[in-house]
This record gives structure tokens, C-alpha cells and sequence, in this order.
């Protein structure tokens, strides 16, 4: 499993309120002029098949809840990619009274790519950045689960005895 995380993460793409620029680049990221398929990058159209989350522009009051929505929705272990200087900073939006801050004041960020609009090869390292994590998240649950279920095994033994 945790090999399958590392080389075939599957994307879910949302907009909370950006210039569509970053949206652009994520797009040519995934054409095979970059080659995104060479780790295993999929766009996914659900939230419920995706493995990790990439969020493009400043968080709008609007797209609070949906974000929020949208990371429950992404089954775990599961990775956020914020995609452009907008999630990070809320960029040139800063003094916006529309804006409710950069997007880790809502949700966990596991990998910031910078940019106005971000290179598609950094969209790339990123993304295979967040892979890294999601595979580690993934290795540990399980070595947590094998731990569980041994300690569930040791205590069946105990009460028979």
C-alpha cells in the first residue's frame, strides 16, 4: 500500500478563489510535456478518490466551508498541497476584506509550492513531495494497526489461558 501511495498519488484539484493562473499551470503539469505520469498522477474528479489535496488561490469567505468539506471528504492518510503564493500568503489580496486568511489557518499544509503562478516542474516536486509524506503517513498506520492487532492478539491468548 504504501508503495502504491508513493508512486501513483491521485489528485483532487479546488479552487478557493484564485486568478486561474495557478489552475493553468496545475493543468500543464499534468500534460506529457512534463510527463506527470512518470509518478503515477492522476486528477480525480471526487475528493473521495484522491490521496492528496491541492488548493489553488486565497481562501475567499465563500470557500471556507467547502475547503473544509472537501478535507473531510479525502479519505486518510491524505497530503495538502497549497499551489501559489495566494494559499500561502493571500499574496496581493493581503488587505481584502473578502479573504479569510492563508489556507493553513484552516487546514493542515503539508507542502506550500511558491509562485505567482507556480512552474509546472515545481507543481511536480511538490506534488512528489507530498507523496513522500503520504507514503510515511501510510507506512505508520500501518505499523500502528500491526501493533493493535498484535496487542488484540496477546490479550485473546491471556483471557484463554
Amino acid at each position: 500500500m504504501c508503495y502504491c501511495r508513493r508512486h501513483s498519488p491521485w489528485l483532487f484539484h479546488m479552487n478557493s478563489g484564485s486568478c486561474n493562473g495557478c489552475d493553468i499551470e496545475l493543468i500543464a503539469s499534468l500534460t506529457p510535456r512534463y510527463d506527470a505520469e512518470q509518478l503515477g498522477v492522476r486528477l480525480e474528479a471526487s475528493p473521495r478518490h484522491a490521496d492528496i489535496l491541492c488548493i489553488t488561490g486565497p481562501v475567499t469567505r465563500n470557500a471556507v466551508e467547502a475547503i473544509k468539506t472537501v478535507y473531510g471528504q479525502v479519505y486518510g492518510p491524505k497530503a495538502v498541497v497549497a499551489l501559489g503564493s495566494c494559499p500561502a500568503s493571500t499574496n496581493v489580496f493581503i488587505d481584502s476584506r473578502v479573504l479569510e486568511g492563508p489556507l493553513n489557518r484552516h487546514i493542515p499544509v503539508d507542502v506550500f509550492v511558491p509562485g505567482c503562478p507556480p512552474r509546472p516542474d515545481a507543481i511536480l516536486q511538490g506534488i512528489a513531495k507530498a507523496a513522500e509524506i503520504l507514503a510515511e503517513r501510510s507506512s505508520n498506520a500501518h505499523a500502528a494497526q500491526r501493533e493493535i492487532e498484535s496487542a488484540n492478539t496477546a490479550e485473546s491468548v491471556e483471557v484463554q489461558s
